[in-house]
């Protein structure tokens, strides 16, 4: 079958060269659910989620017209959901048991391990399209004009959320410091 046509699959309709899509996409969508979920097993499965979901089911319209940026935005909502989802899972059976490790710098590691764990907490209690753009911006380093074409909103609307989450992140780091006010 040639690649330059629609293909079906199980009576269902995959965009034109969904494999180009997917070699020209797996690095940002693999790199966006790393940031999320901070671990490369779980980034991969959502990669293969992402994929497989286009591939079970009809592709939405966005994807043709836009694909970088529904690879992103699905990427960041399936990692968020695995986030979400890791901490209502937490083990409190006792039976884990954390190593100490005495090399220099350990400490620091383990508190920068820590607030990167945090912030993915924190990141998944806001809104899917909040946090997407909070990582747009301050992860992936994209201004606001950039986040709005990705997004297809305003600069206005992104500068706006943008403000929310930060205001969200900063409460929540005074509840996780223990601070009040």
């Amino acid at each position: 079958m040639p690649a330059t046509t629609l293909q079906k699959t199980n009576q269902r309709q995959l965009p034109q060269d969904f494999e180009r899509m997917f070699k020209e996409n797996h690095d940002l969508v693999y790199r966006a659910a790393y940031r999320i979920t901070g671990n490369s097993e779980d980034a991969e499965d959502v990669l293969q989620t992402l994929f497989l979901r286009l591939l079970r089911r009809e592709c939405p319209p966005d994807i043709e017209a836009n694909p970088k940026a529904y690879l992103h935005r699905a990427a960041v909502n399936i990692a968020l959901d695995i986030v979400k989802v890791r901490g209502r899972n937490v083990s409190t059976d006792g039976n884990e048991i954390e190593l100490e490790d005495t090399r220099p710098g350990q400490d620091r590691q383990r508190r920068s391990n820590e607030i990167q764990c945090w912030l993915r907490g924190a990141l998944a209690q806001l809104s899917p399209k909040a946090a997407e753009m909070f990582v747009l911006r301050h992860v992936e380093g994209y201004d606001n004009a950039e986040i709005a074409k990705m997004l297809g909103t305003t600069r206005g609307t992104v500068a706006v959320m943008l403000f929310r989450a930060r205001i969200r992140l900063k409460q929540s780091v005074r509840t996780h410091l223990g601070a009040t006010s």
